[in-house]
């Protein structure tokens, strides 16, 4: 695993640092300066939980122990939240840790831990490999969007077309009870259905003289350029 700096091309993300002890957010940023990153610092668990309300993080180190909310009450609420659940979390702790603890901090959503002191060169391989994860999956997110507009488009491209064979079916259909219909009532709601039909192909196809859009069709997806 390479945990080499990304290149000018990618775009930074975020990565959060959370200790209630300065000189330990500092090593973490002296250590994982070299990724190219935007290291976002936070003094304790409350400190940790306003900013990921505010902003996306790729990752989170997280502290075990601190004043106040500890790491694992820290990362409960985080993975309670919608919209931080899937934000991988990272504990380091100021100790060796047992089984117990080990077993502990998976409880309570971790991917990864590592005590203190610890390997600077692992610590960078283990974090690249979670950018490199949230680059992709943002960029699958984007591709995922990008393909349900495209086939927004495609759909109302094809609407003009299959419109227009509605337009006749609608015209057979109010020619037909115009015919044989004996209410009035029904000749008029037939003759609308077709006025109404005929509207929207003009709408679809920008004739002259056609009547407003529906606000649905008038939305900055369904513009021109």
């Amino acid at each position: 695993m390479s945990s080499a700096p990304s290149s000018a091309t990618d775009t930074k993300v975020k990565i959060l640092l959370v200790d209630d002890r300065p000189e330990n957010l500092l090593g973490l940023e002296a250590d994982l300066s070299a990724l190219g990153q935007t290291l976002v610092r936070a003094p304790s668990g409350e400190e940790a939980l306003k900013a990921l309300d505010d902003d996306e993080f790729a990752l989170v180190l997280l502290a075990t122990q601190m004043s106040g909310m500890d790491g694992h009450e820290t990362a409960a609420y985080i993975k309670r939240r919608s919209q931080t659940r899937d934000t991988p979390i990272i504990f380091v702790s100021a100790y060796e840790m047992g089984p117990h603890a080990t077993f502990r901090g998976y409880a309570a959503g971790a991917v990864d831990q590592v005590s203190r002191p610890y390997d600077p060169w692992l610590l960078r391989a283990k974090v690249a490999v979670f950018v490199d994860l949230h680059r992709k999956n943002t960029q699958l997110r984007k591709q995922a969007a990008l393909l349900r507009t495209r086939a927004a488009a495609g759909l109302l491209a094809q609407l003009p077309t299959l419109l227009s064979d509605i337009e006749t079916q609608a015209h057979d259909l109010a020619e037909q009870l115009r015919a044989r219909a004996s209410s009035t009532t029904v000749r008029t709601m037939a003759a609308r259905l077709e006025r109404e039909v005929r509207g929207l192909g003009q709408v679809l196809r920008g004739e002259p003289g056609a009547p407003p859009a529906p606000e649905s069709l008038r939305s900055p997806q369904y513009r021109d350029g």
